[in-house]
């Protein structure tokens, strides 16, 4: 596990990359963080990645300002379905897929505001899959016109989520009704963010928490990482298009 640096055309850009500790090539993650940044939290999630066989990588997307500046332009570039924050993951993507360790098939997984990046970025031709924790975009992306191309989908929500719980209903539906393979689960008794630890990322994190009435629950954590997994090897373990 170590830090790196993603050539970009606006300058670098610090990322955590974690290896596996068997030999490569590996399929490669994109982790997406949620709106607390680079955390420790984050690092692990690339962490546990590596332990399941993947080379992750997760971006410092609010490296070039801060948290405030970079997450209000990061929610705008959400609206806008285009911005720096689009740029800097397709330049980790590229960055991954590069990499003579990596096997050419890339995935992405997400957390919260990560997690509707995650399902934006599945709706184009980039992943062969994409992990979506109780993230939610614009409802003009939740049509089934929209979600008619997008990759196979991994869905990790809690029932105590009033953000996202309908998003989870919609992306059900609609991928369901596509035949586009899925998994989405809502766990109950947990809300948001029930897969993010942000016990140790300082005092405005738990702020955070307590306003937004997120909390840590191991054990739907674990069982959505298990699922998580499967499903990217599912996709990701397969030999990559030579078309």
């Amino acid at each position: 596990m170590t830090q790196v640096s993603i050539p970009t055309p606006e300058g670098a850009l610090p990322a955590w990359l974690a290896t596996p500790s068997d030999s490569g090539p590996w399929p490669g993650v994109v982790v997406v963080s949620d709106a607390m940044g680079m955390t420790p939290d984050l690092r692990r999630q690339a962490d546990w990645l590596a332990g399941e066989g993947f080379l992750a990588v997760a971006p410092d997307l609010f490296h070039w300002g801060s948290r405030a500046r970079c997450l209000r332009s990061t929610i705008r570039e959400t609206l806008e379905h285009q911005g720096r924050t689009f740029r800097d993951l397709d330049a980790a993507r590229h960055w991954l897929v590069g990499r003579d360790d990596c096997t050419g098939r890339v995935g992405v997984v997400g957390f919260c505001m990560g997690g509707g990046f995650a399902l934006m970025l599945a709706l184009g031709d980039d992943y062969d899959a994409a992990g979506v924790s109780y993230g939610t975009v614009g409802r003009r992306y939740q049509t089934r016109e929209a979600l008619a191309g997008v990759c196979p989908v991994v869905g990790s929500y809690g029932s105590r989520d009033l953000i996202t719980r309908r998003s989870a209903e919609r992306l059900e539906y609609h991928l369901g009704a596509l035949d586009i393979d899925h998994d989405i689960r809502v766990y109950p008794g947990v809300g948001h963010g029930f897969m993010n630890d942000h016990s140790d990322s300082g005092r405005m994190a738990t702020v955070l928490a307590k306003v937004s009435g997120t909390a840590y629950d191991e054990a739907a954590t674990q069982d959505a990482r298990r699922r998580i997994a499967a499903f990217f090897h599912r996709y990701l373990d397969a030999a990559p298009d030579t078309a």
